[in-house]
């Protein structure tokens, strides 16, 4: 599906209002505050973000919280009444009632049966190799950013760090040891493909003011188990299968609610071959302490 254009302005109103959304899980969301952090008026608020959005704001919301929560249960051991606090539920059976009316099946039944994949399955290879990640401590990094939202491929992602290039080089901001970091926010598994979040990420050294579908953000720091991956692009949903099901469910190591990131090393020379690192944000286990 093609992404929609929009003004510059209307994209920075999107973006506001989705990482408030991102960031807010956990409270009651008010309109009244997406409105206000958008500088939309609340009568015509609905109508525009649901434009830009691609759905009604309720269902936005509704969908990010169940969405974000079916990642809660499939990889920590926390407990369903902890995640739906997370997730702004104040009781387990509410998160319960919308699980089931999502992906028919209950939390408790999915947390069973891990290896159900609940919505869009994804095509898997397995000829690839991964060794062992390095387990680090990593700082706060400010980048400049472009989202898109739509299936993951090579021609999503080569048109948004198309843009973002552009904007670094007519802004004189690249340096030596200049970063890029490509985030994916959601898990094709459970997310529609339409749906699917990425943002394309060049770290800054002097602030920038946001423009357009240009945008400032914090990287927060902490700790990353961090895999190396040369090879073919075609690999790339077993890589994400073997660290997630098997990587991580054997390690001393949860999830922290944060996204994987992909920092970009050198280019190759071959098309559909990938140098980068995956960044793994992880916490030592409870059952560990």
């Amino acid at each position: 599906m093609k992404e929609k254009q929009f003004r510059p302005e209307y994209l920075e109103k999107r973006n506001k209002v989705v990482e408030y959304i991102n960031n807010n899980l956990d409270k009651k969301i008010s309109i009244s505050e997406l409105a206000k952090i958008s500088n939309l008026s609340k009568f015509h608020f609905h109508r525009v973000i649901k434009g830009l959005l691609g759905e009604p704001i309720g269902n936005y919301i509704a969908r990010t919280r169940v969405e974000t929560a079916t990642l809660l249960i499939r990889y920590t051991n926390l407990e369903i009444q902890d995640i739906a606090y997370q997730v702004g539920y104040a009781k387990a059976s509410s998160l319960n009632k919308i699980f089931k009316q999502y992906y028919n099946i209950s939390p408790t039944e999915y947390r069973k049966n891990k290896s159900l994949k609940i919505n869009h399955s994804v095509s898997l290879q397995s000829n690839f190799t991964l060794n062992e990640p390095q387990i680090l401590e990593i700082s706060d990094k400010e980048v400049v950013y472009v989202r898109t939202t739509g299936e993951y491929g090579k021609d999503k992602f080569d048109k948004v760090w198309a843009e973002l290039s552009d904007y670094i080089k007519e802004n004189k901001l690249f340096y030596l040891e200049i970063e890029s970091f490509g985030i994916s926010y959601d898990d094709p598994s459970v997310t529609d493909k339409d749906k699917c979040r990425y943002e394309a990420c060049f770290t800054i050294k002097q602030p920038i003011n946001p423009k357009g579908n240009i945008g400032t953000k914090t990287i927060l720091g902490g700790k990353f188990a961090i895999f190396s991956y040369k090879g073919n692009i075609e690999n790339w949903g077993a890589i994400y299968n073997y660290i997630f099901d098997h990587w991580l469910i054997n390690s001393s190591y949860e999830l922290r609610n944060e996204p994987v990131m992909e920092k970009y090393l050198t280019t190759t020379n071959k098309e559909n071959i990938l140098n980068l690192e995956i960044y793994l944000p992880i916490k030592i286990s409870i059952n560990e302490i």
